[in-house]
């Protein structure tokens, strides 16, 4: 979890070094870095949303970071105002004019066609302003959780000993992780999905600015991966996996089979996830499925073996 939080902030730092180049320096090679670096600070936070417990939901960090949709009607108000947009202005806004989607939508324009000439000084200032604002609650996250702040990290690695004042057990602590994941697979698989394909409304694809929803999907199911073989890029731990191989080894292939299977279905969705539910219903409807099946294999099977560990 803190390997995968402090990836995010290394992130957010380079896009929002990015976003203040963009400010002296409006060109379309500086635009097109910092369109991929937003692309790039999504993955590890797509990769957390296995987890979300703990500070980024008691905190209220999550919707100040991925609120969705964006409310392009009082953000546009915004635009056409004349009040200065610092951060702490942006701050004060809904949600859903500020966070990783304000920002797409101000990178990459209604149809993923905007252009460094396209921007206005307004626009400009209110990227900058959003992004300071986002790499500062993604600092807030991590702080919560690194052993040099608040240390909530603590209390998963002691769950069950003292030093943990949240868990009193490790089951405890698992019954946090686990149902986690089970939610991600339903949220990606009956909403995320669901809800653009059975309505064939691109409008309800949640980052249809960037056209990186089959990333988002697909980093949603890693943070199932990451967090069941306790890994996270280079870093590597103990995992539920280990946990599960012990009890019932078969079912622990079965799940990792079935976690692969999924990324794996989530890549045929092409050219991109806004056209194949239209195009590609087929392959859409396979990877809503593989991801169903995934999760009712944490469901059914593997919480019930990990609670009773």
């Amino acid at each position: 979890i803190i390997p995968t939080y402090k990836d995010m902030y290394v992130r957010a730092q380079t896009l929002d070094s990015l976003v203040v180049l963009l400010k002296t320096t409006q060109t379309d090679e500086v635009l097109n870095s910092a369109k991929q670096a937003w692309r790039n600070a999504r993955r590890p936070w797509e990769q957390s949303e296995g987890f979300l417990f703990g500070p980024v939901d008691t905190k209220g960090i999550d919707p100040n970071i991925d609120s969705w949709p964006v409310n392009k009607i009082d953000l546009d108000a915004v635009l056409n105002g004349n009040e200065e947009l610092t951060k702490e202005k942006i701050n004060q806004l809904e949600t859903t004019q500020r966070g990783f989607h304000t920002i797409e939508y101000l990178l990459f324009g209604e149809n993923n066609t905007k252009t460094a000439k396209d921007f206005t000084p307004r626009q400009i200032d209110y990227l900058s302003s959003t992004t300071q604002s986002f790499k500062e609650y993604v600092f807030q996250l991590l702080n919560s959780w690194d052993a040099s702040g608040e240390n909530y990290g603590a209390n998963l690695i002691n769950a069950g000993v003292t030093g943990s004042s949240v868990y009193s057990s490790q089951p405890g602590a698992v019954q946090d992780i686990i149902p986690g994941r089970i939610n991600i697979c339903d949220e990606v698989a009956n909403g995320k999905i669901n809800d653009p394909f059975k309505e064939a409304n691109r409008q309800l694809e949640e980052s249809q600015f960037s056209d990186n929803s089959n990333a988002d999907f697909a980093d949603n199911i890693r943070s199932v991966r990451n967090l069941y073989n306790g890994v996270y890029g280079n870093f590597s731990g103990k995992g539920i996996s280990t946990l599960v191989a012990a009890k019932n080894p078969e079912l622990d292939t079965r799940c990792k089979r079935e976690i692969d299977a999924a990324i794996e279905a989530i890549g045929t969705m092409l050219p991109t996830f806004g056209q194949a539910i239209f195009i590609n219903k087929e392959n859409v409807q396979a990877a809503q499925n593989a991801i169903l099946k995934l999760r009712v294999t944490l469901e059914a099977d593997v919480l019930p073996l990990v609670i009773g560990n």
